[in-house]
């Protein structure tokens, strides 16, 4: 008497009912390999129990097979899953099942389609000198750039005037082509794009001759530009829409106009504020005087009170460069620097001795160390 045939219940393994759809069995299985793979799950029973959802999901998954089972058949016998001993739980199925299964991808290696012929544009970048005043002030200039601007003569399609793209016929429109491999995981699947159309599904019979079939031609234009005052160096401007046009006529990119500032030959920039260096003669800085300074805004009167020290620092309001986007200034800030004069004739050397001695100021001073009891003198006398 022969040994008797066990049909499985592939529906059962996988938990969905007979008339179950090709979506609601994927789900059942990927949610049953999640939980039950041995990368995952270490426990023999869940090794098992992963080879018979596997060899469920292989015979479910394929129409004919599934037919096979509905008419009370065993598409697999004896022979595999469904607890025969030592069943590779991969040989049951791909390993693009594998894949759809932990990572949601298309399952059996089906590719995303054809891309787009038609692809957004780069930016630009543009870097512009400018003066310490065209910085406060603000500035308007038209610059001339070269980028890819749109071909006037197929307005983007690539295609000779009343030509037209056409389906490829190596993919089907697909985008790609698929080899499949047997390996030691079972059947591999792979998708590359399609080396004739290169991916984009259609190919252009006949290209535009001047844009060779890009859509875009390279072209030197006018821009105008306006720099608002308040900007410093290193600092960008953006022109939306004024960069690059994308491949197939795509949306251009936007261009950025960098600022490079240039040196000033009296002050140095710290943000909003500007700093600057006045000699001044130590007769003035000892009696005061008035001097006259060249500020952004023009000339400024600066007093220069009777006893100033060198690197005393003059605070002037407002007279630094404007901030961005706003109606405040910085403030100019004038370091004052006293200088001793370093030739006299005899009339002028006689004149300071004596204002030494008025004053009672040693006019010679000893090079060699004057010990603690001399400087401690020479303390009191300042």
């Amino acid at each position: 008497m022969g040994n008797a045939h066990v049909v499985r219940d592939y529906y059962g393994t996988l938990g969905v009912a007979s008339d179950a759809g090709p979506d609601e069995i994927k789900r059942a299985y990927r949610k049953l390999a999640r939980e039950l793979h041995p990368d995952v799950n270490a426990d023999p029973e869940a090794q098992e129990r992963f080879r018979e959802v596997s060899a469920a999901y292989e015979v479910l998954s394929d129409p004919e097979k599934r037919r096979i089972v509905d008419l009370g058949g065993d598409p697999l016998g004896n022979g595999r899953g469904g607890g025969g001993g030592g069943a590779d739980p991969f040989s049951a199925f791909g390993f693009g099942d594998i894949m759809d299964a932990f990572f949601g991808g298309q399952a059996g290696g089906r590719g995303r389609g054809p891309r787009s012929r038609v692809q957004p544009g780069a930016d630009a970048l543009i870097r512009m000198r400018l003066t310490l005043e065209e910085c406060a002030t603000g500035v308007t200039r038209d610059l001339t750039v070269d980028t890819a601007v749109l071909c006037s003569e197929c307005s983007g399609s690539g295609c000779a005037p009343g030509s037209a793209p056409t389906m490829c016929d190596i993919c089907n429109g697909r985008g790609e082509v698929q080899s499949v491999q047997r390996s030691f995981l079972g059947q591999v699947v792979t998708s590359r794009p399609c080396p004739t159309c290169r991916g984009f599904g259609e190919i252009i019979p006949e290209p535009c001759r001047q844009c060779g079939g890009d859509g875009r031609v390279r072209s030197r234009r006018t821009v105008g530009v306006r720099i608002p005052a308040g900007v410093a160096d290193g600092m960008r401007v953006r022109l939306a829409g004024q960069g690059e046009v994308g491949p197939g006529g795509g949306p251009a990119g936007d261009l950025y106009i960098e600022i490079n500032e240039l040196p000033h030959e009296t002050f140095t920039r710290e943000g909003s504020d500007l700093h600057c260096t006045i000699a001044v003669p130590m007769t003035s800085a000892a009696l005061g005087s008035d001097l006259v300074l060249t500020t952004l805004d023009g000339e400024e009167k600066i007093e220069i009170r009777p006893g100033t020290q060198s690197g005393s620092v003059l605070h002037l309001r407002g007279k630094g460069v404007p901030r961005l986007r706003s109606t405040a200034r910085g403030d100019l800030y004038v370091h004052v620097e006293v200088r001793t004069p370093t030739k006299l004739d005899e009339e002028q050397e006689r004149l300071l001795r004596e204002l030494a001695t008025l004053r009672s100021e040693d006019v010679a001073v000893s090079t060699r160390s004057a010990g603690l009891l001399g400087k401690v003198r020479d303390a009191f006398r300042q």
